[in-house]
């Protein structure tokens, strides 16, 4: 088990116009994850996070699907038979870009669903900060057949993620669903015809890097911490985030907004970002 791999076989990265695409690349087995994925993935987002070129990342899959989730042999039963620190090391970095990592990236991510998405890959899909999915992209937690439970952090994500009786629904039934029902339950942000995929999340990528990088982090960061905490602790939290972000806001975006909207009329909030040069 190669668990210092580098980007390339079975993670693609391409930097274009600003955005990474980050394509998990085993399309014979449809995208299922497998330690050449996890490994990988580590390596890729880290890279990534210091590379200025890129200010989004984009998470797809090569072929005709997104991923089909664990793949099974390779990700369980040849490490359950192995080494256990081995089998620890996969699992624990797995959960770390799966889960720990992508929740907080401090780039703005989006994931693609191009296709199958099934299992763990909903975990991928989660921890994304925005969706997009083709219309006829499939979607299933299918475990409940196996005998088994969407397991991992897979139910977790799902359960914050789905209102209970969605969430209930397709973890009991392991019924599939396409992209348009997976933007009906908020599970993906919208859903477009496979053809105009593409396009689509490039806009909603160019949305993103029209902000400010600081404040988009951040907000997202406070985002994911008030969600576990009272409306006290979150209140004293959110004023202190803010103003920390002020102060370090090497943009001073703030200023720029206020002036722009009280005294310059040129910003409209609601309408489009401040005019970060000037």
């Amino acid at each position: 088990m190669d668990t210092k791999a580098e980007p390339g076989t079975n993670v693609k990265i391409r930097i274009e116009d600003g955005i990474a695409w980050v394509t998990l690349n085993r399309p014979e087995k449809r995208n299922a994850i497998s330690p050449g994925i996890v490994f990988e993935m580590v390596a890729a987002i880290d890279q990534l996070e210091m590379n200025d070129d890129a200010k989004v990342l984009v998470i797809t899959g090569s072929g005709d699907a997104f991923s089909a989730g664990q793949d099974l042999k390779e990700y369980f039963r040849i490490p359950d038979a192995g080494d256990p620190r081995l089998r620890e090391r996969l699992h624990n970095a797995n959960a770390y870009w799966q889960w720990r990592r992508l929740m907080y990236y401090p780039k703005p991510t989006i994931a693609m669903v191009n296709g199958w998405c099934f299992g763990g890959a909903f975990q991928v899909l989660c921890a994304c900060d925005l969706a997009v999915a083709a219309d006829d992209a499939q979607f299933g937690l299918s475990e409940v057949n196996w005998g088994i439970i969407p397991a991992g952090i897979v139910t977790k994500s799902v359960a914050m993620a789905l209102a209970q009786r969605d969430a209930l629904y397709y973890i009991l039934t392991g019924d599939t669903f396409d992209g348009k029902r997976a933007a009906e339950i908020g599970l993906v942000n919208f859903s477009v015809p496979k053809d105009e995929l593409v396009d689509k999340t490039k806009a909603l990528a160019a949305k993103m890097m029209d902000k400010n990088p600081l404040v988009l982090r951040t907000a997202k960061t406070a985002y994911h911490r008030v969600r576990e905490m009272s409306w006290d602790a979150s209140a004293d939290y959110l004023n202190a985030k803010n103003d920390q972000m002020i102060m370090r806001d090497p943009e001073k975006g703030a200023s720029k907004g206020m002036k722009q909207f009280l005294d310059e009329k040129s910003f409209k909030p609601g309408l489009g970002a401040y005019k970060r040069e000037e």
